[in-house]
């Protein structure tokens, strides 16, 4: 069994998020950086698998040398091989990242095979775009299903759960076959300490891809405006009781 995950370097999710003077950038001189959560929950679940099925896991990503620190995170929780396509600027547009991940994964193929999996987050945790896995599994030519909660792996077909309101839609797909993983799928483990010391020596190959800028272009980012809330105390002890009776009877809870 050969699966890859994509993943994607991404502020700590609940962090405050600046914008540079220009509009262009996030101000990242005080964040600090993660895996994208559902891609973390999706290379949990790829190392499950081969826990039970053996094989390999390989993690690819694209983004600056600083998103080495995601793939030695990778590694030091069972990935097996990692992969960095480095880019110079701080991101790239949908297209353009999709078409690269597709050169990627072709010449990684070509030369070892294909992967009966290939993972994604379901969504990454800063653009939120929703686009990048079906464009690889389209460019692939491989059946996707995003938002899922499930995998069994039987006879080269993977069943795959996706959450709906009161149960799951259950869709079957002939592997290869490109899935988009939803955070809560798995629990990720922490990495062990023999882990992260491995992680330190591991290798970490550098592909370089040339890929033409997509039909997106960023305008500006901007903050939404805060909002604040007040927070009233009604009383402390028994005397609060008539304040909060007249609150739930303006709010219409009580009859």
């Amino acid at each position: 069994m050969r699966i890859l995950v994509c993943v994607k370097r991404v502020p700590a999710p609940g962090s405050r998020i600046n914008v540079t003077p220009d509009g262009q950038a996030v101000d990242t001189s005080h964040l600090g950086f993660t895996t994208s959560p559902h891609e973390e929950c999706a290379l949990e679940e790829a190392v499950q698998i081969v826990e039970r099925h053996d094989g390999e896991v390989t993690v690819l990503t694209l983004g600056s040398v600083s998103s080495e620190e995601q793939l030695r995170y990778a590694a030091s929780v069972g990935a097996h091989n990692l992969v960095l396509i480095p880019i110079s600027e701080v991101d790239w547009d949908p297209q353009r990242t999709a078409s690269a991940l597709t050169t990627a994964i072709s010449d990684i193929e070509l030369a070892e095979g294909s992967f009966d999996l290939i993972l994604f987050g379901n969504e990454s945790a800063d653009a939120g775009g929703f686009q990048v896995g079906i464009r690889v599994a389209h460019a692939l030519g491989r059946p996707i299903v995003n938002g899922i909660k499930g995998i069994d792996l039987v006879d080269g077909t993977a069943s795959a759960k996706r959450e709906i309101d009161g149960g799951f839609e259950v869709y079957e797909v002939p592997m290869p076959a490109v899935l988009g993983i939803k955070e809560g799928i798995n629990l990720p483990r922490y990495p062990t300490m023999k882990g992260r010391l491995a992680s330190k020596k591991a290798e970490v190959s550098s592909t370089v891809v040339e890929a033409a800028t997509g039909g997106q272009t960023r305008v500006r980012l901007h903050r939404p405006v805060e909002q604040v809330s007040e927070t009233v105390i009604l009383g402390t002890g028994p005397e609060a009781a008539p304040a909060v009776v007249d609150l739930l009877e303006e709010l219409g809870v009580l009859s």
